[in-house]
């Protein structure tokens, strides 16, 4: 396959300047009208910092919200946790609390140390679910493209490896949406690699594919009818390779790589109905 061109999603939807523009100026105006805590320090580094968006709870709730972790795409090198606040609204009228973490980009960071950034995260949120007012026993990560791949990681973690006091089922189920899970043909992709840096030994070392999954949590696995044959590929993979545990795939029919992102925020859509029948099924 030609992965210089099939990856490069931004040449491949001229009209990604303006989903990007309509993300942020949503994210803003989110912010401004949601209940949320910001720039909450998950770690020292400046770029370890997450937004929080606590539920709306129904009176006579009979627990805590779960929580509704995502982690935003970008090639591991562009794009922000504010980009993605407009995520929040429908999930916190749902009953569910929302975070979104942000992590280094690369080439500052390795993938390596994004992965490392996203586990301190979630276990950072974990710690704080009192804190906060979430169920710790009801954990789901989401992610798009590069957060598609980082979110099916924390499925593969070993939690109490990490802190021996975390559950090794600390994430209860994930969904990955247009993810990335075998990092292998990106090293035929030199406009991103430049970036990115990845060798042989990184690819085996950081591709969920070549990975068996911690538990045996569902990893929810969708991606758009409009994809490049690339990201079909990694979509075929994955279900080969986590056969046990994948649900799906869904097929985000008329969606690019840009808009599927936009069904995770549309009640009614299969994608949103999945993830909130998956987040009900932990109730």
């Amino acid at each position: 396959m030609d992965y210089e061109r099939l990856f490069n999603n931004r040449a491949l939807v001229p009209e990604h300047p303006e989903i990007l523009a309509r993300w942020r100026r949503e994210g803003n105006a989110a912010v401004r009208r949601l209940a949320c805590l910001l720039d909450l320090p998950y770690g020292e580094h400046a770029s370890e910092r997450l937004d929080f968006f606590p539920a709306r709870l129904p009176e006579g709730a009979r627990h805590a919200p779960p929580l509704l972790i995502f982690i935003h795409g970008g090639w591991w090198r562009s794009l922000d946790k504010r980009d993605f606040a407009w995520l929040a609204a429908p999930w916190q009228a749902r009953g569910v609390s929302v975070a979104l973490p942000n992590y280094a980009l690369c080439p500052a960071a390795s993938v390596r140390d994004i992965v490392q950034q996203v586990c301190a995260a979630v276990a950072w949120l974990h710690g704080r679910a009192g804190r906060y007012e979430f169920d710790p026993q009801r954990v789901h990560v989401a992610g798009h493209s590069a957060g598609g791949h980082l979110a099916a990681m924390m499925l593969a973690a070993r939690w109490p490896q990490w802190a021996g006091h975390l559950p090794a089922d600390l994430v209860k189920s994930a969904t990955a949406v247009s993810g990335l899970f075998e990092l292998a043909p990106v090293l035929q992709a030199p406009f991103v690699n430049q970036d990115l840096q990845l060798t042989e030994a990184d690819c085996a070392l950081l591709s969920p594919a070549r990975m068996t999954p911690a538990t045996d949590a569902p990893l929810i696995v969708a991606t758009g009818a409009l994809e490049s044959a690339a990201f079909f590929e990694q979509q075929d993979l994955m279900l080969k390779a986590w056969k046990g545990v994948v649900r799906g795939p869904v097929l985000l029919a008329g969606d690019n790589h840009f808009t599927v992102c936009d069904r995770l925020a549309e009640p009614g859509h299969p994608l949103f109905e999945a993830l909130a029948t998956e987040l009900a099924r932990l109730d």
